[in-house]
C-alpha cells in the first residue's frame, strides 16, 4: 500500500454517516473506562495470573508457585485486578481463594488469545 492510500481527501463530508455515529458514540467517561480496563489487562503478569484464573480457582501461593513469584508480588496484582474488578474472591478458613469476577472477563481474555493464535496460526502458513 503507497502512503497516499491511506488519507482521505474527498471534498464532500459524508453528514448524515458522522452524525449518526456521533449519536450511538458511548459517552466519554465510559470510554475512559474502557480504556483502563484494557490498561489491566495490558500487563503481561496479570494477563498470566487472568489466564490460570480462567483455568481454575485459586489461592495466592498456587498462583504464586505457578508463576514463579513471590507471594507478595501476586498479592500486589490481585489488588489492581480487583480494583478494576477483574476478579473476586472467596474465603474457606484462612485461605483466600481467587476467580475471575465473572464470565465478560472470561470471554474477553479467551476471545483476546483466540484473536492471537489465529494470527499466529496465519502468520505461521504464509511462512
Amino acid at each position: 500500500m503507497k502512503r497516499e492510500d491511506v488519507f482521505c481527501d474527498c471534498e464532500v463530508i459524508h453528514a448524515d454517516l458522522v452524525e449518526t455515529v456521533r449519536k450511538r458514540m458511548p459517552d466519554e467517561n465510559e470510554l475512559y473506562d474502557l480504556a483502563d480496563f484494557f490498561k489491566v489487562l495490558g500487563d503481561s503478569t496479570r494477563a498470566k495470573i487472568i489466564w490460570a484464573l480462567d483455568e481454575s480457582e485459586m489461592c495466592v501461593c498456587d498462583l504464586a508457585v505457578l508463576l514463579n513469584m513471590t507471594k507478595s508480588a501476586i498479592s500486589h496484582q490481585l489488588s489492581s485486578l480487583k480494583q478494576a474488578d477483574l476478579v473476586k474472591y472467596r474465603k474457606e478458613g484462612k485461605v483466600v481463594f481467587y476467580s475471575l469476577a465473572d464470565n465478560h472477563i472470561r470471554e474477553i481474555f479467551e476471545k483476546g488469545l483466540e484473536h492471537i493464535r489465529e494470527d499466529i496460526s496465519i502468520r505461521e502458513n504464509i511462512q
